[in-house]
């Protein structure tokens, strides 16, 4: 479905970016060079739309945007969620379980959309 990418070289853009938290710049250089329209963060505090504008990115709660993936992709996020909840081996989760750290985590969204699929994870 995904995989994890790694961006360098954009450290020279650093000092030119504007925010709330100056410990939080390397995010929106790094987005900036890698080409990305969005950060996906729970800290939108320190990423308000108005400095993020300027570099043509938003910044989105991890939860709006699992629970877009779902609405354009349901099936795929689903096989990726019981990937995910499958890989845990320490200990093992059954799926109640599963969604239970997900709202933990502020995911309530996606849970309410993925107990609707709780047969496919």
């Amino acid at each position: 479905m995904c995989g994890i990418s790694l961006v360098a070289g954009f450290e020279h853009l650093i000092i030119s970016i504007e925010l709330p938290d100056p410990d939080d710049r390397h995010v929106v250089a790094a987005a900036i060079h890698g080409g990305a329209s969005l950060i996906v963060t729970y800290n939108l505090k320190d990423f308000p739309a108005a400095q993020l504008t300027r570099y043509h990115l938003v910044a989105q709660h991890p939860d709006d945007f699992i629970a877009d993936l779902l609405d354009l992709h349901a099936a795929r996020v689903c096989e990726a969620a019981a990937s995910q909840r499958r890989s845990l081996k320490n200990p093992p989760k059954s799926v109640d379980e599963y969604l239970d750290t997900l709202s933990k985590q502020k995911l309530t969204q996606t849970v309410a959309q993925l107990r609707e699929w709780k047969a496919a994870l």
